[in-house]
């Protein structure tokens, strides 16, 4: 037997509050029970699409960046129209590590400092026929 991820877990000050942004990130809502202040949040996969996001409250960050983050891949824009919008929605640059020839990937810093990645698109890979390098 197989198993796979049922949610993905994100340490976070204010629960809420980040769930919320990235819900508005990843174009998904919060779970009806959720609410400002609780210790918890749980941002839900579309029926089929992935896992969910679960937020649990710490009460302090650990200065050691974690070992898990998320890769991000637009799939009804460009990987730079996605950078764009994410910066827009307040998201903190880290790192660009575009190539001139169009791979690579953008780091970034949700509000709390949890960082992610921006990589291409199925379509902007198949357009270029360039599969590795993100």
């Amino acid at each position: 037997m197989s198993a796979r991820i049922r949610c993905v877990t994100v340490e976070a000050l204010d629960p809420y509050t980040l769930a919320t942004w990235w819900a508005g990130v990843l174009d998904r809502t919060l779970h009806d029970d959720d609410f400002p202040g609780d210790p918890e949040a749980v941002l839900l996969a579309p029926p089929g699409d992935g896992s969910d996001l679960l937020f649990v409250q710490v009460t302090e960050r650990q200065p050691a960046k974690s070992g898990i983050h998320l890769d991000l891949e637009p799939t009804d824009r460009t990987r730079d129209a996605e950078v764009e919008r994410l910066l827009a929605l307040g998201a903190g640059l880290v790192a660009d590590r575009r190539r001139p020839d169009g791979t690579g990937w953008v780091v970034f810093a949700d509000p709390e400092g949890n960082q992610f990645c921006v990589t291409r698109g199925a379509a902007e890979r198949a357009a270029t026929a360039v599969g590795s390098g993100e």
